[in-house]
């Protein structure tokens, strides 16, 4: 009776062990879930940011190109509003160029919203294999979020293992400070290229085209920090792809490999479709989530 009684009692407390270790890990992929989703949102909000001042960087880099290889100024609609103002000097070989949004806010076509300035920088000789570009801010919010600090565009023209034929290919190093509504600040190191893959008929970069027939396949990693302390890893392991006609500054389509903590989550973007969406998978469960401005 005592065997009987003790194999009974050893049993509840095997269940007892099973149940609680199965409630501990289920509160633990819960945990990790919200953490990745979290970080996954807020890393949306800044590769916005940084997808469409590389935008308007390259856009007014074309216009330039243009107008010195025409002997006048470009006038096709470019990729900037026209509340956004513009302001150039040509001094020593050197474009200068400042890009004022105003205080109260000016919307782009994809609909983000942009206050303060941008200030741009390049060589007037465009017959080099390799044009740099280099930007900073003043003041300057992305859909109410504080952009600081400086970044390099290098654009060549060449085949690439993704895109054989000849094409633009702007290599992008990272070095920005961001600070969120609630006073969050975030910083973000890395380095990105971007390889526009159609809307170039020329091959050349050149604003000859329409923006919203252009299509960029992006690869690179990056980390983002907290100035409160933990950072997080990003690395495009499916290049993204973004398409100018869907208007918004999200990947149509590719995979990005986040590791935080050791923790794994990779976050799918889709097989092509302009929404806002993407599948994200943190230890095995998979969520759907809205990436918002």
């Amino acid at each position: 009776m005592k065997t009987k009684f003790f194999l009974i009692a050893s049993f509840i407390v095997i269940l007892f062990f099973i149940s609680c270790n199965s409630t501990d890990n289920t509160t633990t992929d819960t945990a990790a879930l919200t953490t990745a989703n979290s970080q996954i949102l807020a890393d949306s909000r800044i590769d916005a940011s940084i997808n469409d001042v590389s935008n308007i960087a390259e856009d007014q880099f074309s216009l330039k190109q243009t107008s010195t290889a025409r002997g006048t100024e470009a006038t096709h609609s470019s990729f900037l509003p026209a509340c956004a103002v513009t302001a150039w000097t040509y001094t020593n070989g050197t474009f200068t160029g400042s890009i004022d949004f105003g205080t109260e806010g000016c919307t782009l076509q994809n609909g983000n919203v942009l206050k303060g300035k941008i200030t741009l920088s390049f060589s007037g000789n465009f017959m080099t294999p390799e044009k740099t570009i280099t930007y900073s801010f003043d003041n300057f919010y992305h859909n109410g979020i504080k952009i600081q600090g400086s970044k390099t565009i290098i654009k060549t023209i060449k085949t690439t293992d993704l895109y054989t034929p000849i094409h633009p290919v702007f290599t992008q190093s990272i070095d920005l400070t961001i600070t969120f509504e609630n006073g969050t600040v975030y910083t973000r190191t890395g380095t990105q290229t971007k390889e526009m893959i159609s809307g170039d008929t020329n091959h050349d970069g050149d604003d000859d085209d329409d923006w919203e027939g252009r299509v960029f396949l992006v690869t690179g990693n990056h980390t983002t920090t907290l100035s409160t302390g933990g950072s997080w890893s990003c690395t495009i392991k499916t290049p993204l792809r973004y398409e100018m006609a869907c208007k918004r500054a999200i990947p149509v389509s590719g995979t990005v490999l986040k590791v935080n903590n050791g923790v794994e989550t990779l976050i799918d973007y889709g097989t092509g479709q302009c929404d806002n969406l993407a599948t994200v998978t943190t230890n095995g469960v998979t969520t759907t989530i809205e990436l918002k401005k």
